[in-house]
């Protein structure tokens, strides 16, 4: 069972098993007070994180800790969605797309102009556009747009194939998450699919700092089928990531 990681149990049980960790939790704690008393909302908070995660290193900002563990960890997502429908002709839109870490891989299979991705960190996606000039991939027009939100007031409606999430929804509070689930089904085509991944416990929902967030599926599911969405849990990503995936489809009249 996926337990509560805010709980003062696991708190002080992981710090002795992991005495090594106590310090960087500090220092992440008191960046954590700072920023909380400077940012007027969860967005402004995030964009505040990002910003100093990516000056320190970009790619450990969406994640990975080393170079071989972002390649590995954009192999995964690709390859996922390639066994699940994902086609060179889709146009796809990837959310919280981060320095690209799988959206060059994306980028270089889609068709010429296909693939849109979105960040609430402009700084993250300078360092994308590092990434698509290190890849060569400039020629395949890749679309990459900073938000304040997750209304997606400038995209057309029905124009998307596929939307993405990987690691957003873990960072993401419900009122954003119900945002997106409002949104996401008008600029989806009828038949289109939206797989984004979460931070899954079966127990009490909580948060640990205004980073993390863990959820419940039947939440997600509810949230989702509120707004006229179907929502199915993906079993099969279980034993790839530490977090759990959910694919949404829109409902069909009648």
């Amino acid at each position: 069972m996926k337990r509560s990681r805010s709980s003062l149990v696991h708190q002080v049980t992981y710090a002795t098993k992991n005495p090594h960790k106590i310090l960087p939790h500090l220092r992440r704690l008191a960046r954590d007070t700072w920023f909380r008393l400077r940012t007027r909302d969860h967005v402004a908070y995030y964009r505040a994180v990002m910003k100093s995660d990516t000056a320190r290193d970009p790619e450990g900002a969406v994640g990975s800790h080393t170079h071989k563990r972002w390649l590995a960890l954009g192999r995964l997502q690709f390859d996922y969605l390639l066994e699940h429908g994902l086609k060179p002709e889709c146009r796809m839109l990837e959310i919280g797309c981060g320095n690209l870490r799988a959206g060059r891989l994306f980028v270089g299979y889609l068709y010429t102009g296909n693939y849109y991705g979105i960040d609430i960190s402009p700084d993250i996606l300078m360092a994308a556009q590092d990434t698509i000039v290190k890849h060569g991939l400039g020629d395949k027009l890749p679309y990459l747009t900073p938000v304040r939100d997750l209304r997606f007031a400038f995209l057309p409606d029905e124009y998307f194939d596929v939307v993405h999430a990987h690691s957003v929804f873990s960072h993401s509070p419900p009122d954003v998450i119900e945002e997106c689930f409002a949104h996401v089904g008008r600029i989806m085509k009828p038949d289109a699919w939206f797989d984004f991944t979460f931070d899954r416990t079966e127990g009490k929902e909580h948060q640990v700092l205004r980073e993390d967030f863990y959820y419940r599926t039947e939440t997600l599911i509810a949230l989702a089928e509120k707004h006229g969405l179907r929502a199915v849990f993906m079993e099969d990503w279980e034993n790839r990531h530490k977090q759990s995936k959910i694919r949404i489809t829109r409902r069909r009249a009648g």
